[in-house]
């Protein structure tokens, strides 16, 4: 039987690790959009919350009080629409918008609106997940078990692009600098707002996003297939200029 790329008959494990890590995040994102839709017009107010806090749970939850207009972190609420509890959502949106209220700040101003209900993450938030399944894509179209996470992820791109880098072993930092490269534009973004007046746009926001999340993507699908037990040896694993594979 004919092999792949990689010296296994098949690359069933990726397909699958890829379409789970979609079907996760896809599932999220869609009710992101649904949620909003469909709660009542304007029950969602405009929201300035905190990352890795639950800051709109209840009524009295932090996120509901009075931090002062000008405050580093919050607002005034009660100037933003009056208060907001997902618990008294129904159980499906309520768990859309506690996992937006954990992981996101959810600014309103670097938010969309939907039925004027304030989406349950930022507009950077939407980029990271819609590369994140991008990614994710990709890497069940191309993206095939190496043994090592950095073969593994490196096999997205042609083998006869690979060549020169396993000629000269920089594997290692080709997988690093894809994935710093992947981060500069968020980062220069972010950093540039936080230190000076400079701010930036939801465009912006959603296309660095996008690209930060298609590594992170890439990423989380090759870490997870990267299987060495896939194989009966290291020197079973086909890599690019004739490379082989040994372990010490």
């Amino acid at each position: 039987m004919q092999t792949s790329r990689n010296g296994l008959l098949n690359r069933k494990a990726e397909k699958k690790i890829s379409k789970i890590l979609m079907l996760i995040i896809s599932s999220y994102v869609f009710l992101s959009f649904l949620a909003p839709a469909l709660i009542d017009r304007g029950e969602v107010p405009e929201l300035s919350g905190r990352a890795n806090a639950f800051d709109y749970a209840y009524e009295s939850s932090w996120g509901n009080l009075d931090h002062g207009e000008y405050a580093e972190i919050g607002h005034d609420q009660s100037k933003h629409g009056g208060t907001f509890a997902w618990m008294e959502l129904n159980p499906i949106f309520a768990l859309t918008y506690a996992i937006g209220d954990l992981n996101c700040h959810q600014k309103h101003e670097r938010s969309w609106k939907i039925n004027d209900n304030q989406m349950p993450i930022c507009v950077r938030d939407v980029g990271i997940l819609f590369g994140m399944i991008l990614g994710a894509l990709v890497f069940m179209l191309k993206g095939f078990n190496r043994w090592t996470l950095r073969d593994t992820f490196l096999t997205i791109i042609p083998d006869k692009y690979l060549d020169g880098i396993y000629v000269k072993d920089n594997r290692i930092y080709a997988m690093i600098g894809i994935i710093f490269a992947s981060v500069i534009p968020i980062g220069i973004d972010g950093f540039v707002q936080l230190l000076t007046k400079y701010e930036s746009n939801n465009s912006i926001r959603l296309i660095t996003g996008i690209i930060a999340g298609f590594a992170l993507g890439w990423l989380i699908c090759s870490m997870i297939a990267a299987k060495p037990s896939s194989f009966d040896s290291s020197e079973d694993v086909i890599l690019p200029a004739k490379s082989t594979l040994r372990i010490k």
